[in-house]
């Protein structure tokens, strides 16, 4: 199994992804020290972060092996090369970027392409993704999922946008490989009074909803 096999198969162990959108960088590590004690593992940090690429070598630094650090919202193939040459050890796009593939695959890092049809799904999966971003999955819901996965049963399907603990155990179910969790996690409130105690509740309330589905 090459190293970017295994960075995606931990992704998908890990089932919740926490997509970070912070106000400044230096919140970046207490917040990952947070989500991790509540048992989240996996954190995108979102290059609209201050300083994206200097936070993620900031928690790769202080949270090492525990947690899995990646980013998100990229859109050009220079901000990828940033941010694999930081440390991220996955790269998400909410488009159909497909360019950034063999970069991310010549760092053995797992890739998430964003799409919204089936079609899209497909073209992401055939550009060579490791994963597919369902974005926005608000108007799609778990439903969705089981109706893609009948004709195309091969792709991994990460809904982005919309997941909360009501229905990310649906989600799951579903199919989906994974789930990226944003402001149902890391609140714009959790952020801006730091409260890191309630960030890790939320963080293991959602893990409770991923072993209700995978023991």
């Amino acid at each position: 199994m090459t190293k970017r096999q295994e960075r995606a198969e931990r992704l998908m162990r890990a089932a919740i992804i926490a997509v970070v959108r912070a106000p400044r960088r230096d919140l970046a590590v207490p917040l990952s020290q947070a989500l991790v004690a509540g048992g989240v593992i996996a954190v995108e940090i979102t290059t609209t972060t201050p300083d994206a690429l200097n936070a993620i070598r900031d928690v790769r630094a202080a949270l090492g092996e525990a947690v899995m650090v990646g980013v998100g919202t990229v859109l050009e193939n220079i901000t990828c090369r940033g941010a694999l040459d930081a440390g991220a050890e996955f790269v998400v796009s909410p488009i159909l970027r497909g360019s950034m593939v063999p970069l991310c695959h010549a760092a053995e890092v797992p890739v998430m392409l964003g799409s919204y049809t089936p079609t899209e799904a497909q073209l992401a999966y055939e550009a060579g993704a490791d994963f597919v971003k369902l974005f926005p999955a608000d108007g799609l819901g778990p439903g969705f999922i089981k109706a893609l996965r009948a004709p195309l049963p091969h792709l991994r399907l990460v809904p982005t946008g919309g997941v909360d603990l009501g229905n990310a155990a649906d989600f799951l179910a579903a199919g989906c490989s994974a789930l990226g969790v944003g402001s149902s996690l890391v609140s714009s409130e959790i952020l801006k009074n730091q409260d890191w105690p309630e960030l890790t509740r939320r963080a293991a309330a959602f893990m409770a909803a991923v072993r209700s589905v995978r023991p």
